[in-house]
């Protein structure tokens, strides 16, 4: 699995996204929607990275957004439906919090869904050090989001 940077509006990503932005309308309230568009993922201060397998298929994406000098936010984590189940949300994961430690970032955020359907990502979270927190950044208390915090050390 190769883990690299790109363009959250190369085709096959934006088709991706677009499904992950379909479910996030589908499960929750549409002010209870926190996923980014394309546009807003292209922002200078959202690094993108995509997970690609060796013939080059997209598995899964994920990103990581500045917040301020020591925090960033996970945003946009998400794995295709067919690469469910094979470690490409943990290591999607895994290189976003490198990148958030190599930043110098002391705290990273994340926010996701309350219902069923986000369970696994709720249990990828924790599994991965994250703690449960309240409301970070502009989110405000809701009750379709939980929100998560990892504490880093530099690297």
């Amino acid at each position: 699995m190769r883990i690299e940077r790109e363009d959250p509006r190369t085709p096959d990503v934006a088709g991706l996204l677009g499904e992950h932005l379909a479910d996030m309308f589908a499960e929750s309230p549409p002010e209870s929607v926190h996923a980014l568009d394309l546009h807003a993922l292209a922002r200078p201060e959202i690094a993108f990275w995509t997970a690609r397998d060796d013939t080059g298929a997209l598995l899964g994406c994920g990103a990581l957004k500045h917040l301020d000098d020591l925090s960033g936010e996970l945003k946009s984590m998400r794995t295709a439906t067919a690469s469910r189940g094979r470690g490409v949300g943990a290591a999607l994961l895994a290189r976003l919090v490198e990148e958030a430690r190599h930043r110098g970032y002391r705290h990273l955020y994340l926010e996701t869904g309350t219902q069923d359907f986000f369970a696994p990502a709720r249990r990828l979270y924790l599994r991965s050090g994250f703690e449960e927190t309240g409301p970070f950044a502009d989110y405000r208390l809701d009750p379709h989001s939980a929100y998560f915090r990892l504490d880093l050390q530099p690297s």
